[in-house]
């Protein structure tokens, strides 16, 4: 049996989209753009004239819809104007960069991502997160690989509200926890082996480059702290994400995010923000309280969640609604031991104590 490796490739600085006509130039003349409003306001300045540097014309500029939802997707896909372009260009944040990706992978056409913040790992990975129209959890949709080139202009990513990039950190903090805990004491082939190994040391990096990278972001400027996040974020995680099976990818802490799905609460908080807590119950669970105290001392420094309270889930009822949603995963289906919902509860709890 065959075995397909397909690695993320980027370019990330302040000249990325400098590049576009040397990875971009093979797939054919023309671009459909498809992004968010405010990432499409951001960047096109920068963006059009670089696709006119490349020789490249775009058919239309689409706004992805405001969810990365399948009633968006199909949509976009019915449109003209994005049928018959060469290529599709994915543009902002992970929801409208899942968007055009799933677009794109409808219509079998390469996708090129443009993330403008750096808030998780959409713009390198092969996974779309998407949702229904009400905002819960659809689950994923993984395609056969990344986008064919990621081009992460550091210059617009800088000068977005700081919060993106804290919660990408936040993010980027579960997959080390996530992968290494799943596969622990298991015989992996090559390409799973790879994927948890790529990840070891990405916590520590983050935790070592995390303060300064924010104190930059809330200036918007641009430091090699930030550089060394983004790269942790879009370039680390993705690796580890994409050589994984489905199995590896995620624990409890992704769990965690879709069951917040359905609380309203799930729209006021970003992504990473709410994974970054589910990653204090998977070390929890793992019994690794060294570590789960070194990551909530680093969290509560830069002010990443360290309680539900945090997230505004404050009643019992509440959490129950997200563990019943959570529980409908399966990402803790594959774990050292096995897991049920009262561990699950009884991990929550402790990770609540230390707050007392």
């Amino acid at each position: 049996m065959s075995l397909s490796v397909n690695l993320p490739s980027f370019t990330i600085g302040p000249d990325a989209y400098d590049e576009i006509g040397k990875y971009a130039g093979f797939a054919g003349n023309t671009v459909a753009i498809i992004g968010g409003e405010t990432a499409l306001a951001k960047s096109l300045d920068r963006l059009k004239p670089a696709i006119e540097k490349a020789g490249l014309t775009i058919t239309t500029i689409e706004w992805y819809g405001g969810e990365a939802s399948y009633g968006n997707i199909d949509r976009l896909v019915a449109l003209e104007d994005v049928a018959k372009a060469d290529m599709i260009f994915a543009v902002g944040g992970g929801r409208a960069i899942d968007t055009g990706k799933t677009v794109a992978d409808n219509l079998s056409k390469p996708v090129f991502t443009f993330p403008t913040i750096a808030s998780n790992c959409a713009p390198t990975s092969a996974v779309c997160i998407l949702y229904y129209d009400n905002h819960e959890s659809a689950g994923s949709y993984r395609i056969d690989a990344p986008a064919v080139h990621a081009f992460a202009d550091t210059t617009i990513i800088a000068e977005a509200p700081e919060q993106y990039i804290w919660a990408g950190i936040g993010d980027a903090l579960s997959k080390e926890v996530e992968a290494s805990f799943s596969a622990q004491g298991r015989d992996l082939a090559y390409k799973n082996a790879m994927g948890v190994h790529i990840v070891q040391g990405t916590n520590e990096r983050l935790m070592a480059n995390g303060v300064e990278a924010l104190a930059a972001a809330k200036k918007h400027e641009l430091s090699p702290a930030i550089d060394n996040v983004i790269l942790e974020i879009l370039g680390t995680t993705s690796y580890t994400s994409v050589l994984v099976d489905h199995a590896y990818n995620g624990h409890f802490a992704h769990s965690f995010y879709y069951g917040v799905t359905v609380l309203p609460q799930g729209e006021k908080h970003l992504h990473g923000e709410i994974v970054s807590y589910g990653v204090l119950v998977v070390l929890q669970l793992a019994g690794e309280t060294e570590r789960l105290t070194r990551l909530r001392n680093f969290m509560i420094e830069v002010g990443l969640p360290t309680s539900l309270a945090a997230l505004d889930i404050t009643t019992e009822e509440d959490l129950a609604l997200v563990l019943d949603k959570a529980m409908t995963t399966d990402h803790v289906d594959v774990s050292p031991f096995p897991i049920d919902r009262p561990m699950i509860e009884d991990a929550i709890k402790a990770v609540e104590a230390l707050n007392d």
